[in-house]
């Protein structure tokens, strides 16, 4: 088994037990749907980060655009704490949190509750198209020329006169 893949069966692992337990007979649950990863992959390093993977988290009460650390990190410093990281070309605010068993890990709410996804395979198919939409490269912007004039005085680009 893979790191990425262990991590992710860890925190599914992680929510179908809460989902038996803390979540047990809590009225927002929308009993059509399970807990699922949905498209876990890896995600270019940020500086002074170990690497992580993104993908979404679907339980019955929440889907969540989850930053999973690929090794397991004890550090709980970060609970409750907002963290802005890029998907693609998106900015998003991730709340730290922290689990025995799966350590520390980031949160970004989706949805929630679910009770408009009429079953599993909409919830998921939804998650898949929002992934695929993160995850479209950003256009490249065209380059800009700047002159140490314009750096200077202040001018984003080089002006031309033909």
């Amino acid at each position: 088994m893979t790191e990425l893949a262990a991590r992710v069966q860890a925190l599914v692992a992680l929510f179908r037990h809460v989902e038996r337990t803390r979540m047990a007979g809590v009225p927002v649950l929308n009993a059509a749907l399970q807990v699922e990863a949905v498209g876990f992959e890896p995600v270019p390093a940020e500086p002074d980060e170990p690497p992580a993977a993104v993908g979404v988290l679907l339980t019955p009460w929440f889907m969540n655009l989850v930053w999973l650390p690929l090794q397991p990190d004890a550090r709980a410093d970060r609970v409750g704490q907002g963290r802005v990281r890029a998907v693609g070309a998106t900015r998003f605010e991730f709340i730290g949190a922290h689990a025995p068993g799966l350590g520390a890990y980031e949160a970004c709410s989706l949805a929630s509750p679910m009770f408009a996804f009429p079953d599993q395979a909409q919830a998921r198919a939804t998650a898949r198209a929002v992934l695929a939409d993160l995850r479209l490269a950003a256009p490249p912007a065209p380059p800009v020329a700047q002159g140490r004039r314009g750096f200077l005085l202040g001018r984003s680009a080089v002006e031309t006169r033909p």
